[in-house]
């Protein structure tokens, strides 16, 4: 009954305009969690997530720890066995999710406001939170799980391409693991690992909660109060290490038997609290970050028809995530397409954009701004985002003047000093060809 009403009334309201600039209302739970809160009036429906610092960087020896944890919160909690939790779930038309990736764990639940609904919904939210029993054979169900998919990725090119450069970006830093971990660390864990994982960072001090839908203050303070008065109170997590940039150009190459090669090319990044943030961003934007009007596209795609597709981005995290340029061409023409791609880079470099190029990726960043938080649950993301890498709460209210206040300049300068091209990581996976830096 209530599954339908939740599709009727987001069928109903789809269209319906929300907060663009959100008022966030912020606070700290009595055992020191912190919450930032958005009422939404719009929707009768309310969307929490609670953030915990406990993502792939914390695994240790044994990779693959965080995302099994994740996984397992809802396989069993207090008396509840992961079937009665799912249909606890579906009765009330709640949707929850849990997720792990290298800086963070989520758990999020979704629900109609109706209060019988939303009470029995965040009653199980909170056990699934606070109790979760870890069951021997849901544990081996998922671990082989883990297995199998790493097992593929022996299949995927650009899978290997990715782990290769990890690897080799961040050394022995915690970055340098992929969060599904690997065949040989998976299946050492054991149930009492992941139990000593979620004592350790699944702790009100290590928590944000963030709360967007048609509740009022009041309410949202007991919901957070409820959500962490279950858990041991703990200490944040340790500040993860410093990222150590490359201090020369290195080459990868791994052979696999395709028509196409994969090509990463990278570097170190920027944090999220990155000065340089917007200049680099902007910039990037422009150079791949825009899809088929970028340089790299018009260069790569358009002019010389070497791959389908090429892009470029900025992964910001709570150390330096990785800058990194990739495409998939054919094997007799990657020596080609990594020459014009490395080109384009240090031309860029070195002239930054034109202003005209400049106008153009303002007014697209900024006129796609309103799609980015048109919904609860992306303003629920953008608020977690906010909260967990501490970034200022006006992020969202300043976000398009700062973008507009990018010059040529700015960018010139940021790329110059942050973006080095004679220091990049290049991995190629493929057909036997070539490959020489």
């Amino acid at each position: 009954m209530f599954a339908k009403k939740l599709f009727l009334i987001v069928t109903l309201f789809v269209g319906w305009p929300v907060l663009a600039s959100p008022d966030i209302q912020h606070w700290q739970t009595d055992n020191g969690a912190r919450v930032l809160f958005v009422n939404a009036p719009e929707l009768p429906m309310v969307d929490i997530n609670v953030v915990f610092n406990a993502g792939a960087a914390r695994d240790g020896d044994l990779p693959g720890t965080a995302r099994l944890t994740s996984a397992m919160l809802d396989e069993g909690a207090a008396d509840m066995n992961a079937d009665e939790i799912a249909t606890a779930f579906a009765k009330v038309g709640a949707k929850f999710s849990a997720s792990s990736e290298r800086d963070m764990a989520v758990l999020s639940l979704r629900s109609l406001t109706e209060e019988q609904a939303f009470t029995d919904a965040l009653d199980v939210f909170s056990e699934v939170l606070s109790s979760p029993s870890f069951p021997q054979d849901s544990f081996l169900r998922i671990q082989q799980q883990l297995l199998t998919g790493l097992q593929a990725e022996k299949q995927s090119p650009s899978a290997m391409a990715s782990r290769a450069f990890y690897a080799n970006l961040y050394g022995k830093h915690p970055y340098s693991e992929m969060p599904a971990g690997q065949p040989e660390t998976v299946s050492k864990i054991t149930v009492a690992d992941l139990k000593r994982f979620y004592q350790q960072y699944y702790v009100s001090q290590n928590a944000v909660v963030v709360i967007v839908g048609a509740v009022d203050k009041t309410k949202a303070s007991d919901i957070a109060e409820k959500l962490m008065s279950g858990l041991q109170h703990g200490k944040p997590a340790q500040a993860i290490p410093e990222v150590q940039p490359l201090t020369e150009s290195a080459l990868v190459s791994i052979s696999y038997p395709s028509s196409q090669t994969t090509i990463l090319v990278g570097q170190t990044g920027i944090s999220r609290d990155d000065p340089d943030y917007f200049p680099l961003y902007v910039g990037n934007h422009i150079l791949g970050g825009s899809g088929l009007v970028s340089q790299l596209s018009d260069e790569i795609r358009e002019k010389r028809g070497l791959t389908y597709g090429v892009y470029s981005y900025f992964r910001p995290m709570q150390k330096q995530g990785p800058y990194q340029l990739g495409l998939q061409t054919r094997n007799d023409q990657t020596q080609e397409a990594l020459s014009v791609l490395k080109q384009t880079l240090n031309t860029f470099i070195e002239n930054g954009p034109t202003e005209q190029e400049l106008t153009a990726a303002k007014q697209n960043i900024t006129g796609g701004f309103a799609l980015r938080v048109d919904s609860n649950n992306k303003i629920a993301d953008y608020l977690s985002m906010i909260g967990f890498y501490n970034l200022p709460l006006d992020y969202l209210d300043s976000f398009n003047e700062k973008v507009k206040a990018v010059t040529v300049a700015d960018i010139k300068d940021a790329f110059k000093r942050r973006v080095h091209a004679d220091k990049m990581l290049t991995v190629l996976v493929g057909g036997e060809t070539e490959q020489n830096e």
